[in-house]
């Protein structure tokens, strides 16, 4: 791989666009696990009403009592990923400290760990959806589209406040058109930064690239409640001189995982293109 040193000029670098972390604005932190490497989740059921014996006979005029049930879900982690690279002393002193182990480091975690984290947790939520749709979106339809899916969401009891439909932009350019639609685009710059380009009735729009999403994702609508993200290690280090070489050798390691707790699947509704 070729090496290109500076002959003259510029110490700065011509950066890639990259963008920052979007999944904590639709996941939570409710667990976390350390110290282990699976844990379980209890579900535990209710009772059904009846009808009280007021004059009944005998003492079960509450009716006849049962043990409750309970379900166990076992979520594990799941990816442990790292990467490595070496910056030769030379290399960076040659090209003006563009090859900076430091700024190198950032540029890793922009591009390369960050989006890689994100797209696992979108295709975590899509695959594991209380409801999925198949349908075609238009500028005609793209409004009613997640009406539809704030109508499931409804039904199953989720807050109205946190809902957010993370959309490709293709979508969100369907719903600019759509005549229905009313679109708050005053947005502040900490909430941009995750992606947020509108508020729409209540629902928090927020644009990420497609490639971030499963394929021929429209939308994924949901609420932070479902999809808890953890994160058990980000380990991070750059070596000076290690053994064997002249420079900085760069090594960094995550170990993480996304689930959607079998109790919360009604808070996330997929809208898949046909």
């Amino acid at each position: 791989m070729a090496i290109n040193l500076a002959e003259k000029f510029s110490s700065k670098v011509d950066e890639r666009f990259t963008t920052e972390s979007k999944t904590s604005l639709i996941t939570n932190k409710d667990y976390d696990f350390i110290g282990a490497h699976s844990i379980k989740i209890y579900s535990v059921g209710v009772a059904e009403m009846g009808d009280y014996g007021r004059n009944q006979e005998g003492t079960s005029r509450y009716g006849t009592p049962k043990d409750l049930e309970n379900e166990i879900q076992e979520v594990s982690m799941e990816k442990d990923r790292s990467f490595t690279f070496i910056i030769d002393k030379m290399d960076e002193e040659e090209t003006l400290g563009a090859m900076n182990a430091g700024k190198a480091l950032a540029r890793q975690l922009r591009e390369v760990v960050i989006p890689e984290v994100d797209t696992y947790t979108y295709k975590k939520m899509a695959d594991n959806a209380g409801t999925t749709k198949t349908e075609t979106i238009t500028d005609e339809n793209a409004y009613d589209a997640i009406v539809a899916g704030n109508e499931v969401l409804d039904e199953g009891k989720v807050p109205q406040e946190g809902r957010v439909a993370t959309c490709t932009p293709s979508f969100h350019s369907h719903l600019k058109k759509d005549k229905m639609a009313v679109l708050d685009t005053e947005i502040g710059q900490d909430m941009r930064i995750k992606g947020v380009v509108a508020n729409m009735d209540g629902t928090t729009i927020q644009k990420v690239p497609s490639s971030l999403l499963p394929a021929k994702q429209n939308f994924i609508l949901s609420h932070s409640i479902a999809t808890t993200q953890a994160i058990k290690l980000a380990d991070y280090k750059i070596h000076t001189d290690a053994p064997g070489v002249s420079g900085s050798l760069v090594e960094g390691r995550i170990y993480y995982t996304a689930f959607v707790r079998n109790n919360k699947k009604v808070a996330i509704y997929s809208s898949i293109a046909e």
